[in-house]
């Protein structure tokens, strides 16, 4: 039903590109990270929940078409309905059905709590085709909460050294992630400008965000940051844009710090374990219970986790495509 084409994946009998990345006539999107929703299509569809997102990305010359969870869309026959994914605000997964036969497509997803975005669905299908980006035994993650309490006391602990605490995060989900669970009560919070813009974005979808403040928007002197905690992209690590905090700690909060020594790799004092992907017990326990018997898992340890479906007696086979999984996008303004 879903093939391999240089544009992406393609549903012949619909005549439509599920997350292209290349421009294409009509485009259906799982969520608005960079490597699943690239411009230039002529057309867009997403979840009403990702609209406020998809025009910050896409500008306001796209034509983009916004359905609620769970509403069919016909094309040429075929049925589709986009499924809440938990990845990111808006995030979906597409069902896929003509003649009688269910495929998904999960996009990025995760099936921990979270209360920036709704949460994952599981969705029977037939054919399942799942991101794999943290596929392998060793990626289990911990309570949300135990992370969030972890960066509370970090800041708390440097707030009194007289240090500023800078967090790394991705500006799309996982920054807004780490402003909902953090006690903004500690100290002032800001964001340098690529998740500030998409801040915005998530406060008109309805989702309440502490106050924060674009760093660019204020001057400062080095010594009066201490104490407050910085949101900013992977991208400004190392930067000249680092040097107006004066004395200050790293975080980054990433599925990559379950791993020794990704700290180190990353030059930064701290480590944070929050994902916005499945771990290996949910990636797992989803493919099951999806009832699916044929597996198609791309981007990430694609061949790990084929060879345990096939274990369990399904088909599957590693389906290559360009998404880039938890990979930092352009950091836009400082």
């Amino acid at each position: 039903m879903l093939t391999l084409t240089p544009y992406g994946l393609y549903c012949e009998a619909g005549d439509f590109f599920v997350d292209p990345w290349q421009p294409v006539d009509r485009a259906v999107i799982t969520h608005a990270h960079a490597d699943h929703m690239r411009p230039g299509s002529r057309s867009y569809l997403g979840s009403v929940r990702s609209r406020h997102l998809m025009r910050a990305r896409l500008g306001e010359e796209a034509a983009i078409e916004s359905v609620g969870y769970g509403e069919v869309v016909t094309m040429n026959g075929v049925r589709v309905s986009l499924h809440p994914a938990g990845h990111v605000l808006g995030s979906a997964q597409v069902r896929v059905e003509h003649k009688g036969e269910v495929w998904v497509v999960t996009g990025d997803w995760k099936a921990a709590p979270d209360p920036t975005c709704e949460p994952f669905e599981l969705v029977p299908c037939d054919t399942f085709i799942t991101e794999s980006t943290f596929g392998l035994p060793l990626y289990q993650w911990p309570n949300p909460a135990d992370v969030c309490a972890e960066i509370n006391a970090w800041w708390r602990t440097n707030q009194a050294a007289g240090k500023a605490s800078v967090v790394f995060a991705y500006s799309l989900g996982k920054a807004q992630r780490v402003l909902m669970g953090v006690d903004a009560s500690i100290g002032p919070i800001y964001c340098h400008g690529a998740p500030s813009k998409l801040n915005e974005a998530y406060r008109a979808s309805g989702i309440d965000l502490p106050k924060t403040t674009y760093v660019g928007a204020i001057e400062k002197k080095k010594s009066e940051w201490a104490g407050a905690l910085i949101v900013a992209p992977t991208s400004a690590a190392g930067s000249p844009w680092m040097r107006r905090f004066g004395v200050h700690e790293t975080g980054f909060a990433s599925g990559w710090m379950r791993i020794r020594g990704a700290r180190r790799r990353r030059s930064v004092d701290r480590g944070f374990v929050l994902s916005d992907h499945a771990d290996w017990p949910n990636l797992t326990r989803v493919i099951e219970a999806t009832g699916a018997k044929t597996i198609l898992p791309t981007h990430g340890y694609t061949a790990a986790v084929a060879r345990w479906c096939r274990e369990r007696g399904l088909n599957a086979e590693a389906l290559e495509t360009r998404f880039a999984g938890e990979a930092e996008e352009p950091s836009g303004p400082a």
